[in-house]
């Protein structure tokens, strides 16, 4: 898989690409992330992506071209999801992870500012949201659906069977976890963990699973 990432601050996804299980997936020649600066394709001398919105208003929206130019120099071979940063996309979940997790080549516009030039929207083929907030720029919301999605992808976790009993790929919430030591501070581990009995153990996390997601989120029992 490529993911592009178009961006303002190409520094910010050094850090977080560069570690853990989504610098393993690079390591492995599973996934390779591509920064681009799109301030690199301004038509301005000054190298301006962003004025003022016409009719008036707060805030600076980003220009058109910039964008259109970055977009034109990839040179992505076969079909490619274009995904627009925007509070007023798509929520984001475990579903839409596990369907771009069997992409070839996913891109990230990642604005700044007040908002996109509405002609931007033509080029993409989602506008996505992480949820019901504001942000001051897309490419922490882009992170974090790299991370959703990398982990999915076949061979990057070293157990295949782990990110299949996580919250939401079932439809609930996950059961608890316990390790050593047997007993902490005075709280116990179940004893049906302690058994064997893997047919019991199994039924145990269903129940635990089904009772956390009843408490907590009853909307997932609901869908």
């Amino acid at each position: 898989m490529n993911i592009y990432y178009l961006t303002l601050f190409p520094d910010m996804y050094e850090g977080i690409l560069g570690a853990s299980i989504l610098k393993r997936a690079e390591d492995k020649g599973i996934v390779n992330y591509h920064m681009i600066n799109f301030r690199d394709f301004s038509n301005d001398k000054h190298n301006k992506v962003d004025d003022y919105p016409y009719g008036g208003g707060a805030g600076m929206v980003l220009k058109p071209e910039p964008v259109f130019n970055a977009m034109e120099s990839l040179e992505i071979k076969g079909k490619k999801r274009v995904i627009l940063m925007c509070p007023q996309g798509r929520p984001f979940d475990q579903k839409m992870a596990e369907e771009l997790a069997e992409e070839d080549n996913i891109v990230f516009i990642n604005g700044h500012y007040e908002g996109y030039d509405e002609r931007i929207r033509t080029l993409v083929t989602d506008e996505v949201s992480i949820g019901d907030y504001v942000l001051t720029g897309g490419e922490l919301a882009s992170l974090t659906m790299t991370d959703a999605i990398v982990r999915l992808i076949p061979d990057v976790l070293s157990n295949e069977a782990s990110h299949q009993e996580d919250s939401f790929s079932t439809g609930m919430l996950e059961h608890p976890h316990y390790t050593r030591p047997r007993e902490y501070r005075g709280m116990t581990v179940p004893d049906v963990l302690l058994s064997g009995n893997h047919k019991l153990i199994d039924e145990w996390r269903h129940e635990q699973s089904l009772k956390r997601t009843r408490e907590r989120r009853p909307d997932l029992l609901d869908e």
